[in-house]
């Protein structure tokens, strides 16, 4: 599944990140890798940008940026905090 797809209040873990250059390198200094826990906060009326909280910072991705992380849909009580 990928990050595109979830909806406000989805958790997720990351199980790849399919880009590759500098968007990688940034998406991974800003923390989302694989194994990394989050949940998406919001997505804007458009649907571009989408909000997701992870280690405790709110992030903003381009959705064509999210489209290209694969996720797995996390339990309600998951760690995606």
């Amino acid at each position: 599944m990928k990050m595109s797809d979830l909806k406000p209040g989805d958790r997720g873990v990351v199980t790849k990140v399919e880009y590759t250059g500098e968007v990688t390198r940034r998406l991974m200094d800003l923390g989302l890798h694989k194994g990394a826990s989050f949940k998406v906060v919001r997505k804007a009326p458009l649907g571009d940008p989408m909000e997701i909280k992870l280690r405790g910072t709110l992030l903003a991705l381009r959705m064509k940026e999210a489209e290209n992380v694969s996720v797995e849909k996390d339990s309600p009580s998951g760690k995606g905090k």
